[in-house]
């Protein structure tokens, strides 16, 4: 026996049909909703949530990354490419050195949001 069943009344029906017609009104467009999508993908794999955590705390060259990361240089700069292509970081030349910064501080607002969710579920259990 299927659980979807259609609105008892209808009063239910024109509830529903508001809630639907406000989650079209405020739906992001569909080139937002892409790229939103292509951010979260950016910062959800590991290495790449170290290297914003390193630079969370102040700007750092791809050598001091790698140590903060303890990943290796290479790893290091292929992150760190995906991340700036994203326009998550940004890299300024100092002589030969880039150094890195966070450029969208929003996502390091949902980072900080994030740890602390997990610290509050963690006094849960």
């Amino acid at each position: 026996m299927s659980e979807n069943r259609g609105c008892d009344s209808r009063e239910e029906r024109c509830l529903h049909e508001q809630s639907v017609r406000r989650a079209l009104e405020t739906m992001p467009s569909e080139e937002d909703i892409a790229e939103m999508a292509a951010r979260f993908k950016a910062i959800s794999e590991p290495s790449r949530l170290k290297i914003l955590f390193a630079l969370s705390c102040g700007e750092l060259c791809v050598e001091h990354l790698t140590a903060a990361t303890g990943g290796n240089q290479s790893a290091v700069s292929h992150q760190l490419r995906i991340l700036k292509d994203n326009r998550i970081i940004k890299g300024t030349r100092s002589g030969k050195q880039v150094i890195y910064s966070v450029a969208d501080e929003h996502i390091m607002t949902m980072l900080e949001v994030a740890k602390e969710h997990l610290a509050c579920n963690e006094e849960d259990f």
